[in-house]
C-alpha cells in the first residue's frame, strides 16, 4: 500500500517531537539525579583575596558550615590578583557541576566596568547563588578636623573648588569609584586622591595631607575606636551599629537624597550549573546565614549577613556594573 507524502511528514514529525521529549526528559531527570547525589566530591570556594580579609573570613565561615550541611569537606582557596580576574577565570572554566564556586563582590562588577578585554563575560559565565553579606563604605576625618559634620565637609568644597581632597585606595577599587560617585552626586568640584592601600591614606589623613577618606568601615575601626579618626557619614543606605549616631550621607538631603554606595559579596557558579544544584546551595546559605553564631562572626567584621535569591543576586551584579560604569566614564578614568 502506497504511503501518501503527507502521511510520511507527519510521521516523520510525530517521530522528531516524540525524540525531543524523551531528549527532554532525559535531561531533566539527569539534572535531577545529579542534584540529588550533589555533592559527591569536596567543594572549592575559590576568593579573589588574600587570606585573613574579611572575604576571606566570610567564606570560610559559611564554608564550615556548608561543609557539615555538605557532609563533605569545602575547600577555600585564595587566588588574589587586580580585578579579582584569575579567580573569575578558574570558575568561569570549571565544570558546571557545583562543585566550584566564586566568591563575587562589588569588586566583581567593578571589574566588569573597567577593564576592556576579559577572558570570560561576567554576566554570561556565573550563576549567582546567594549574596553573603553587605559591609559599610565610609567618609571619615581625623580626629582634629576642622569638619564637625558632613555638611562642614560639603560647605567648604562648594566654597573652595577644587582645594578639598579625599583619599581613597587604589583607582578603580570600590572605595575609589564611590569617592567619584558621591563628588558627582553632590556636585562639588574635589580632588579624589588614590593611594597604594589603606594604610598609607590614613596616614596621609592623620599628617594633615589630606582633608578626608572614604573606605570600607571594618578597616577603620581600630583608628575610630582610638580617636585618631572621626567617621562622618556612612555611604549606604543605612546606620552600622558600630557607629551610633552617624548618619548615612543621603540625609544631607538635596543632590545626595537618593545617594547610595555600598559594598557587598555573594557566591556564583559556572553558568551552565543545573538550576537544582544552584537551588540546593542557596537553601543551605540562607539557612546558614539566619545562624546566631555566624550572624556574630561577620558582625565582628562590620558585615551584615545578608542572603538573597539568585534572581536578586543577578539584579544586583548588573545594576553595580552599571553603575560603576556611569562613575568611571564621568571620571575619565581610563580603562585597564
Amino acid at each position: 500500500m502506497r504511503i501518501s507524502p503527507l502521511r510520511s511528514l507527519l510521521s516523520s514529525l510525530l517521530s522528531s517531537l516524540i525524540c525531543a521529549l524523551f531528549g527532554v526528559l532525559a535531561l531533566t531527570l539527569a539534572a535531577e539525579v545529579s542534584a540529588q547525589i550533589f555533592p559527591s566530591k569536596p567543594l572549592r570556594i575559590i576568593v579573589p583575596n588574600a587570606a585573613g580579609g574579611a572575604a576571606d573570613i566570610t567564606a570560610r565561615t559559611v564554608g564550615q558550615k556548608l561543609a557539615e550541611a555538605m557532609g563533605q569537606p569545602v575547600i577555600v582557596e585564595n587566588k588574589p590578583s587586580a580585578g579579582g580576574i584569575i579567580a573569575a577565570e578558574q570558575v568561569a572554566k570549571a565544570d558546571p557541576d557545583g562543585h566550584t564556586i566564586l566568591l563575587i563582590s562589588s569588586g566583581t562588577a567593578v571589574s566588569a566596568a573597567l577593564f576592556k578585554s576579559l577572558t570570560f563575560d561576567t554576566r554570561k559565565d556565573f550563576a549567582p547563588v546567594s549574596k553573603l553579606a553587605s559591609f559599610d563604605l565610609v567618609i571619615a576625618v581625623a580626629d582634629n578636623s576642622r569638619f564637625k559634620t558632613l555638611n562642614d565637609l560639603l560647605a567648604f568644597a562648594k566654597g573652595n573648588p577644587g582645594k578639598l581632597n579625599i583619599g581613597t585606595p587604589q583607582v578603580g577599587t570600590t572605595q575609589n569609584l564611590a569617592a567619584e560617585f558621591f563628588k558627582s552626586a553632590a556636585g562639588v568640584d574635589m580632588q579624589v586622591v588614590p593611594f597604594n592601600g589603606t594604610p598609607p591614606v590614613i596616614s596621609a589623613l592623620r599628617g594633615g595631607n589630606l582633608d578626608a577618606m572614604v573606605d570600607i568601615l571594618g578597616p577603620l575601626m581600630p583608628q575610630i575606636a582610638s580617636k585618631a579618626l572621626r567617621p562622618l557619614a556612612l555611604l549606604g543606605d543605612g546606620h552600622a551599629a558600630q557607629l551610633p549616631g552617624i548618619p548615612a550621607a543621603h540625609e544631607a538631603g538635596g543632590s545626595l537624597a537618593k545617594f547610595s554606595a555600598a559594598s557587598w559579596n555573594g557566591l556564583a557558579v559556572p553558568a551552565k550549573t543545573p538550576k537544582e544544584i544552584v537551588t540546593k546551595l542557596n537553601r543551605e546559605i540562607t539557612r546558614i546565614l539566619a545562624l546566631p553564631d555566624v550572624k556574630q562572626r561577620l558582625a565582628d567584621l562590620t558585615l551584615v549577613a545578608q542572603s538573597s535569591t539568585p534572581e536578586q543576586l543577578a539584579t544586583l551584579l548588573d545594576s553595580d556594573i552599571k553603575r560603576w560604569a556611569d562613575v568611571i566614564e564621568r571620571a575619565k578614568i581610563p580603562k585597564q
